[in-house]
């Protein structure tokens, strides 16, 4: 098997950290924009999409209004996906950081997933 690169994406958002921190970080958030059903229990998360399976995924670390990652439950535990909020110093726009891991030849296929999903966040956020 082809080792796993992390690979991080930037987008700008108009919205306050303590709002966006909400939609990555509690299941009522995530259902807005990244899977169809969220559920949680004791730091697991459960994600559904289209009424399949559901996969796991547990909160690995999380720094409230700034960062939370996950790791999902079927993968190697060194690898996650995360979401990391920043704020930019001269125009102090907030920045919203997704970081995952994929194969390299998946980086492009995977970043134009989470470029769909993103969107679909910030028309949530009216942003």
């Amino acid at each position: 098997m082809a080792k796993r690169q992390l690979y991080s994406i930037e987008f700008p958002v108009r919205c306050s950290p303590n709002i966006l921190y909400s939609f990555l970080a509690t299941p009522a958030g995530l259902q807005e924009w990244f899977a169809d059903l969220v559920d949680q229990r004791d730091g697991v998360f459960s994600f559904t999409w289209g009424g399949g399976k559901p996969e796991k995924a547990k909160v690995v670390s999380t720094e409230e209004n700034v960062c939370i990652r996950y790791s999902w439950l079927h993968e190697d535990p060194k690898e996650y996906f995360e979401f990391k909020i920043d704020t930019a110093e001269v125009s102090n726009q907030t920045i919203l950081t997704v970081s995952a891991f994929a194969e390299k030849n998946d980086i492009k296929d995977e970043s134009m997933m989470w470029e769909h999903q993103v969107k679909e966040l910030f028309h949530r956020l009216g942003s």
